[in-house]
C-alpha cells in the first residue's frame, strides 16, 4: 500500500512535464514563419510583406493585391542542461525509509531538434474580400532524458505537439480600416513517459542488507499515447494612419483539446487527455521612417492561467502558471531591389511562477535575430531567419511522496537548469 501511494504521487510529478521545452514561454512556438523570426515577430500582426502574416492577424489579408502563397520551415534545436543538481532516491529499508544521494551535475542531451513546417495561401476576391488558407504550429515541446538518467520520475520523454489548419475571411472597410476573422481545426499529439525507481535494502525476511546488496526496482509511472481534434478562432483588425505606418491588433482563442488513446498510470487507466490552450492577443506597429528603413514592434498577452489543470489517468495536477508574453522591436532596412536585411529582439516571459521542474527549464528569454529576403524576382523571393535564444540559470526544488505523520517520505531533487536554442528558418514565397 505504501508503494502504491508513492507511486502514485510519481504520477503527479510527471504530469509537471506536459510543458517542456518548446523555446517560448510555457509550450508556445514562435515559429510561424522565417520571416517573422529573422525580426523576433516585432511587428508581425501587421507588416503583411508575404502571406505569412495571416497566422498573427488575419485582417493583414486585406492589404494583398494579388493571390500570394508562402511555404517554409523552421529548425529548432535546443540545449538544455543541468549543473550543480543532487537527486535523493528513495530507499526502502524495511520499517524504515532513507535516502540515496546522487549526483546529476552535468547532465545534457535534454533537448532535441524539431523541423515545424508552415503554408499560406491569401486570395484577393476583389477590392473589399480576400480568403486564404493555412498550416502551422503554435504550440509544441520536446524532451528526452537519457535512458541511465538517475532521476527518470523527473525526467523521462515528452512530446506534444500540434498543427493549425485554418481558414480565414477579411474585409476592407476603407483605407484605413480592414477587419479579419478565422477559424483553426487543431491536431494534438501526446507521449509522454516516465518511470520510478528506488532502492530496495531488505530480503524477504525483513532484515537489512549491507548498502552494497541493496537492489534497484523500476516501475512505470506514466505511458501516454494520445491525440485528438478541436476548433480554435482568431480574429483582427488593421488600422493603416498611411502607406508607411499602421497598427494591426489581433486576438485568438485557443480551446482545449482532448486526446484520445493510451493514458496508463499507476494510479488508473484512461483513454483520452484533456490539454487547456492559452488565448493569446497581439498589438502591433510599423513606421517605415525612410525610404530604407523602417521600425515595427509587438507586444503579445498570453493566458497561461487558462492552463490550471491537467486531467490524466484519474490524476488531477494543478499549476501555478501565471498569464505571459513577450515584447519585441525591430528595424528593416532595404538595401535595394533584390536584398532586404531585417533584424529584432524579444524579450519572452517565462510563465512558470513558483513551481519549477527540471523537465520545464521555463525561464524569462532573449532573442537576438537576424534574417534576409532575397527577391529572385519580382514575383518570387526566399527568405532566411535566424535566432539565438538565451535563457537564464533556474533553481529547481522538487519533492515526490507522502507525509507519514510529520515527516515527508519520497524522493527529491534539487538543481539550477538553463535552456538555450538556435532556430532557422527558410522559406518561399511567391504572387500570381
Amino acid at each position: 500500500m505504501f508503494k502504491k501511494r508513492l507511486l502514485s504521487c510519481a504520477v503527479l510529478t510527471a504530469l509537471s512535464v506536459a510543458s517542456a521545452q518548446s523555446m517560448a514561454a510555457g509550450f508556445q512556438l514562435n515559429s510561424q514563419s522565417a520571416t517573422g523570426l529573422g525580426r523576433a515577430f516585432a511587428g508581425d500582426a501587421v507588416i503583411a510583406d508575404n502571406a505569412s502574416a495571416m497566422a498573427r492577424n488575419p485582417a493583414t489579408m486585406a492589404m494583398f493585391k494579388e493571390t500570394s502563397m508562402s511555404l517554409g520551415f523552421t529548425v529548432i534545436d535546443t540545449d538544455v542542461r543541468i549543473k550543480d543538481g543532487t537527486y535523493n532516491q528513495f530507499r526502502s529499508q524495511g520499517i524504515h525509509t532513507g535516502q540515496n544521494e546522487i549526483d546529476i551535475s552535468g547532465t545534457d542531451g535534454i533537448g532535441s531538434t524539431a523541423v515545424v513546417p508552415n503554408f499560406y495561401l491569401v486570395v484577393p476576391v476583389n477590392d473589399q474580400w480576400a480568403w486564404g488558407i493555412s498550416a502551422y504550429s503554435n504550440f509544441g515541446t520536446g524532451t528526452e532524458f537519457k535512458d541511465d538518467f538517475a532521476a527518470s520520475v523527473f525526467g523521462g520523454t515528452t512530446e506534444i505537439k500540434s498543427m493549425n489548419f485554418g481558414a480565414s475571411v477579411s474585409y476592407r472597410l476603407n483605407e484605413q480600416w480592414s477587419f479579419g476573422a478565422g477559424l483553426d481545426l487543431i491536431y494534438g499529439i501526446g507521449k509522454l513517459k516516465r518511470d520510478i525507481d528506488f532502492e530496495n535494502c531488505i530480503n524477504e525476511g525483513n532484515i537489512l542488507k549491507p548498502d552494497w546488496q541493496c537492489s534497484t526496482n523500476k516501475f512505470n509511472a506514466l505511458d501516454v499515447d494520445a491525440s485528438g481534434f478541436a476548433v480554435g478562432g482568431n480574429v483582427g483588425v488593421v488600422y493603416e494612419v498611411n502607406d508607411n505606418h499602421r497598427f494591426g491588433l489581433s486576438y485568438r482563442y485557443s480551446p482545449t483539446v482532448t486526446a484520445k488513446g493510451d493514458v496508463n498510470t499507476v494510479a488508473g487507466n484512461a483513454d483520452k487527455m484533456d490539454m487547456p490552450l492559452p488565448d493569446m492577443a497581439e498589438f502591433s506597429g510599423y513606421h517605415r521612417l525612410h525610404d530604407k528603413f523602417a521600425a515595427h514592434y509587438s507586444v503579445q498577452w498570453v493566458q497561461w492561467s487558462a492552463f490550471d489543470t491537467l486531467y490524466m489517468g484519474g490524476i488531477e495536477k494543478e499549476y501555478a502558471w501565471k498569464d505571459a508574453g513577450h515584447i519585441s522591436v525591430g528595424g528593416t532596412y532595404y538595401l535595394n531591389n533584390d536584398w532586404t536585411l531585417r533584424a529584432g529582439y524579444m524579450y519572452d516571459v517565462a510563465a512558470t511562477d513558483d513551481i519549477k521542474s527540471i523537465s520545464i527549464p521555463d525561464s524569462d528569454r532573449q532573442w537576438l535575430s537576424a534574417g534576409f529576403t532575397y527577391h529572385i524576382d519580382t514575383r518570387s523571393n526566399v527568405d532566411f531567419g535566424a535566432t539565438y535564444l538565451i535563457g537564464k540559470d533556474t533553481q529547481v526544488d522538487e519533492f515526490m511522496g507522502i507525509e507519514v505523520g510529520d515527516r515527508p517520505i519520497g524522493t527529491s531533487v534539487s538543481a539550477t537548469t538553463r535552456a538555450d536554442a538556435i532556430l532557422v528558418g527558410l522559406q518561399y514565397s511567391r504572387t500570381f
